[in-house]
């Protein structure tokens, strides 16, 4: 077996870059990283933004802000309908369980205790994690003690892969633990420009490597390029709309009208507030601490709303810029400062697609990335619900001691629909858990891309492994599904493999796996 990684491949954990281990801060999502991909998309048409993606082994999960929530049972309930049984719920959580080691629920019926990816909660001890689990049981919200069960949307400590402060990513986890197996060989700097076909069957792919174009061959092709490069990679290879392949002269292996089309993802925005008292301590790795979700009003997808509490100032969360580090001086631990600290609200199930579009048939050019947020007013109206609600947390009883005032929004913007629109727009950005751009189906769907064992429709010898396949975004953050994905495909994969043996040698006792 042989992985490919467009960037850099760290052998250990003490090779990562210091800053991509930091768990408190998501400098490497900042758009000069080096080992960030840094797409430039357009979050609505006159707003441009840059699409955060790791360029590194264990990929965005080496730069995420290790927020791990398992998607609920009610995607995959929607997910599995119409012939796709294989991403029911029941046939799932084994797998959720398996890839994870629960620090603070352990083995159960619903937690892993062993898996790869340990998963943990921070403390809820800061005081704007007090304050808020008390603003929300004012309001009225009920509680949800584990978010990755399925108690149903509240308020509880959030999930994250990290421990003590270290982001714990899955080349970390999964790779580097077994680099030195014989049948698998890891190398970086290598990015895949196209799969290669003989007539309908994937061959193997074309490689950029130290400035060289190579071509590397191969029995199975599996796309684990995340929900932006899967699609560009797909129809740089022939694979997508039709009309769009004639029109940069690629010629046409499957036309496949889904590829990169109606994807979703979650809008987000940040209500920054000022405080009464220093609440800071930059010594500690806690920036995220706790959630809510709920659901908005008429709504029928619960939880389609998060408001998330910040403890730490936006700035040092990207750059992890100490402003109050000055002359070099080394602050101790619990010593709190002032500053400006945010919600993110999101938008967990929107009802607005994007696309993901060809912008030339050169692969060293990127696509063009249009997530067209908040044009149905369906979105636009749960995201005023959302910063509302979020603005009477920041004012309720129990933030009195320690919230000031609001540092952007003001009374008329939040009294008015419309000023409020414009508000949301102009400050919009994006959770970067785009998903859809391949998604799995029916071949009878036209918009679907690949069917339910990641196999893309109309060819032999490619699958896809990686976000791009889940017809939606999940009601929560996709990182842990994400990984769930790639356990789901090994076990599609080694099903296929012993199927083929089984073929080979017949009376051969096998388990095969059905193609459907």
């Amino acid at each position: 077996m042989l992985l490919l990684e467009a960037g850099p491949v760290p052998a250990s954990t003490e090779d990562f870059p210091p800053e991509l281990l930091n768990a408190g801060t998501v400098q490497g999502a900042m758009p000069d990283h080096p080992l960030n991909w840094s797409f430039m998309g357009y979050l609505t048409p006159d707003l441009p933004y840059s699409i955060a993606r790791g360029r590194i082994l264990g990929g965005s999960t080496a730069i995420s802000g290790t927020y791990f929530i398992r998607a609920p049972k009610q995607d995959f309930d929607r997910w599995s309908s119409g012939g796709n049984e294989e991403w029911a719920w029941d046939k799932v959580l084994p797998f959720y369980r398996k890839l994870e080691n629960d620090l603070q629920f352990g083995e159960s019926d619903m937690h892993g205790g062993s898996g790869p990816m340990t998963v943990s909660r921070p403390l809820q001890d800061h005081p704007v994690t007090k304050a808020f689990r008390r603003a929300v049981e004012e309001l009225g919200f009920p509680a949800e003690r584990d978010k990755n069960s399925e108690d149903g949307p509240g308020y509880g400590p959030m999930p994250s892969n990290s421990v003590s402060g270290l982001r714990i990513n899955t080349g970390m986890a999964y790779i580097n633990p077994v680099r030195d197996r014989q049948n698998l060989t890891v190398e970086g700097n290598s990015y895949v420009r196209r799969v290669l076909f003989k007539g309908s069957q994937a061959i193997g792919v074309e490689v950029l490597r130290a400035g060289a174009i190579t071509t590397v061959e191969a029995n199975e092709v599996v796309l684990s390029a995340g929900a932006v490069k899967t699609p560009h990679i797909l129809l740089l290879s022939g694979l997508g709309p039709e009309n769009e392949l004639n029109r940069f002269h690629i010629p046409v292996i499957k036309n496949l009208p889904g590829v990169g089309k109606n994807f979703s993802d979650h809008p987000n925005l940040a209500i920054t507030w000022r405080s009464k008292v220093p609440l800071v301590d930059y010594c500690t790795a806690q920036s995220m601490a706790a959630v809510l979700n709920f659901t908005a009003r008429g709504s029928t997808c619960p939880g389609d709303l998060e408001i998330l509490p910040l403890l730490k100032p936006m700035d040092y969360i990207l750059t992890g810029s100490q402003p109050h580090a000055a002359h070099g001086s080394q602050k101790p631990a619990q010593v709190l400062h002032p500053g400006d600290l945010a919600f993110l609200i999101s938008l967990q199930a929107a009802t607005s697609r994007g696309q993901i579009t060809l912008k030339s048939a050169d692969p060293e050019v990127q696509p063009q990335i249009d997530f067209d947020y908040l044009s149905a007013e369906t979105d636009l109206r749960r995201m005023r619900e959302a910063v509302r609600t979020a603005v009477c947390l920041l004012r309720s009883k129990a933030f009195s001691p320690i919230f000031q005032d609001l540092t952007e929004l003001t009374e008329p913007i939040l009294q008015s629909d419309t000023l409020l629109n414009s508000w949301m727009r102009s400050r919009l950005g994006t959770a970067i858990h785009l998903c859809g751009s391949a998604k799995f189906g029916s071949p009878n769907d036209p918009d679907s891309v690949v069917d339910q064992y990641g196999r893309v429709h109309g060819v032999t010898g490619l699958r896809v492994a990686d976000t791009s396949i889940l017809p939606t975004a999940p009601t929560r953050g996709p990182a842990a599904t994400a990984v769930l994905i790639g356990e789901r495909m090994a076990v599609f994969i080694r099903g296929e493999a012993r199927q083929e043996l089984s073929y080979d040698a017949p009376g051969r006792a096998s388990d095969p796996q059905p193609r459907k």
